[in-house]
């Protein structure tokens, strides 16, 4: 049996609370729904000394409509599921959200925690036992990366779900620490490092996200793994698409997941799908590009090229959907996706 750390626990229940003890402990981390965290504190990849609690805090569990639809950070993926606007007019989302892990684990996951979920790689992701056997790796313990002993970086995978289909909506995020707030794009949280994932900066508390006026917009995310519950993405892609009264694109954002330390911003696959209709020719053309800017290495399911080959599949499937094709059975059959 795997047992947790010793740790000291706070609960506050106000946000000022939470950034102040924040701050003044040296080593610290927030938690939420624990999801993730309270494993990999088994699996001694993380060991904080202090867990800040922030399920107390009403302010960070609220929906609030106006010129940005505000999700605070608290929010479970399961009241993300089972609200009514995010499932009509932020699709994507939707689909992202109901597709993370199982029930129970949705009942106690927030929004905040999937958004900052650690990355994942089939070395790091063992309990301490077996990597102190084959010796750690750099991102934790350890000075090589056992996915490719050459890299001078780590290479383990963002496996987040919603957070690909919230950066093709266009969505900002609020950081707040003791000293200042700032916000900024959610695709400009991540970076290409397994281990320095976030920028989130030190004593900062990702507190809300802000998702623009959908009026026009067609989101959707697909989603592609070994089970079809439970398991992370081996690979994923969001998309959302505005169209003109002519169905021409006004404007096109795709992201993927899970096939890089951080979600892939395809900026020239929005750049290619400007101005143009939804064709067979353009979504296999769009497609190439989306595999074209998937960089996956062996550190998850499946072999790389296999997925880097699957991925041009996935995205056309995406595409086709965002047209108004009945992509349903397409859902069962291949990414046995239920929604």
């Amino acid at each position: 049996m795997m047992r947790l750390p010793r740790f000291h626990y706070f609960a506050p229940r106000e946000l000022g609370e939470a950034v102040q003890v924040l701050a003044g402990e040296e080593d610290a981390m927030v938690i939420a729904g624990g999801t993730d965290l309270l494993p990999n504190m088994k699996r001694r990849q993380q060991t904080p000394r202090t867990l800040i609690g922030l399920r107390n805090i009403d302010a960070l569990k609220r929906l609030r409509n106006g010129p940005d639809f505000t999700i605070g950070s608290g929010v479970t993926l399961t009241s993300l599921v089972e609200d009514e606007k995010i499932k009509s007019d932020y699709r994507g989302l939707w689909q992202a959200a109901a597709q993370v892990a199982t029930p129970h684990l949705r009942n106690m996951g927030t929004l905040g925690g999937n958004i900052c979920l650690d990355t994942r790689c089939n070395y790091y992701d063992q309990n301490y036992e077996w990597r102190k056997a084959i010796d750690f790796c750099m991102k934790k313990d350890g000075e090589i990366c056992w996915v490719s002993t050459g890299s001078k970086k780590c290479l383990a995978t963002s496996s987040t779900d919603t957070a690909p289909a919230l950066i093709s909506l266009g969505a900002k995020v609020k950081l707040v620490s003791a000293n200042e707030e700032r916000t900024l794009a959610l695709k400009d949280l991540y970076q290409d490092d397994g281990i320095h994932y976030l920028k989130r900066r030190k004593g900062e508390i990702l507190t809300e996200v802000m998702l623009p006026d959908s009026s026009g917009l067609r989101s959707t995310y697909w989603k592609l793994r070994r089970r079809g519950s439970f398991d992370f993405p081996v690979l994923a892609v969001a998309a959302a698409i505005e169209f003109d009264e002519r169905d021409n694109i006004k404007d096109a954002r795709v992201a993927l997941g899970a096939v890089s330390s951080q979600p892939i911003v395809c900026a020239t696959v929005n750049e290619f799908l400007q101005g143009k209709r939804l064709t067979d020719e353009v979504i296999e053309g769009a497609a190439a590009l989306c595999a074209k800017a998937a960089k996956p290495v062996k550190n998850t399911d499946f072999a790389p090229h296999w997925r880097k080959r699957v991925l041009s599949r996935i995205a056309t499937y995406a595409l086709q959907e965002l047209r108004g094709d009945d992509m349903r059975e397409t859902r069962k059959k291949i990414a046995r996706q239920y929604l």
